[in-house]
């Protein structure tokens, strides 16, 4: 059976998250009802990272066994036709060797987290973006961020409904930049726990308003204690941005 990486773009809002559940609608779900459509058979779709309820994405990763060889424009242009019209888009599919996994093969995932730091209401940018309207201080951001950099015992900004095996986790990189009105918190790990990019975005925010600072947050890293941790972001400004495999081509 001819295997196909897929990578996607949609927009979670409507959607319960990206693992099919039977409380709401899921991006799982719809791909693989594309592509029962387009095959004309039941399909599984596998992807790199579980996305939770709300959350975006501009390069998911997936992987799909499809009962008939194609090729990748094929793939792609069919399963948009059927996916419309949801906010979900097939960028690219191509084909790969039987051991590709989306989720397994995968070394490093990278998210996003985007606010909005201005008075006004967000318009275009709703569901899209977290407002702030108190001024954030972007670079205080940054230099705190770091004390999250390495191996640790990430309990404080781990949700409490997580059911990774370990706090314990390795975060590669973070960093906080502006642009404009814009600022960006972008996170580099092999794996994430539940909620831990959404907690770092909602405490690295109370560094930015001056409420917090460099050692409260590596304090509260260090408690390794759920209540520790700053106010958790909402999912409307998160994104799963890329996923790197081991031929270092970044999806």
């Amino acid at each position: 059976m001819p295997k196909y990486k897929l990578i996607l773009e949609y927009f979670g809002a409507p959607y319960v998250g990206w693992q099919r559940q039977q409380n709401g609608p899921s991006i799982q779900a719809a791909v693989e009802l594309a592509a029962e459509r387009f095959v004309g058979e039941k399909v599984s779709v596998c992807g790199a990272g579980r996305t939770d309820a709300g959350v975006h994405a501009l390069g998911m990763v997936a992987h799909a066994g499809l009962p008939k060889d194609f090729t990748g424009d094929v793939v792609r242009d069919a399963l948009n036709f059927h996916l419309k019209p949801q906010p979900i888009a097939v960028l690219s599919a191509e084909k790969v060797g039987d051991d590709f996994h989306a989720r397994f093969s995968c070394l490093a995932r990278t998210y996003e987290y985007r606010i909005v730091n201005r008075r006004q209401p967000l318009t275009f940018d709703k569901q899209r973006a977290w407002r702030i309207s108190q001024p954030l201080n972007a670079d205080a951001m940054h230099e705190a961020a770091q004390v999250l950099v390495g191996r640790h015992d990430f309990t404080t900004f781990r949700a409490a409904a997580c059911q990774s095996a370990s706090p314990v986790k390795s975060l590669d990189d973070i960093s906080v930049s502006r642009a404009g009105e814009d600022i960006y918190i972008r996170c580099k790990a092999r794996s994430f726990l539940h909620n831990q990019v959404r907690s770092f975005a909602g405490t690295l925010s109370e560094v930015g308003r001056g409420k917090w600072t460099k050692r409260d947050v590596k304090t509260a890293l260090e408690a390794a204690d759920r209540s520790r941790c700053g106010p958790v972001a909402p999912p409307d400004g998160l994104y799963f941005l890329y996923a790197d495999y081991e031929d270092r081509n970044r999806s």
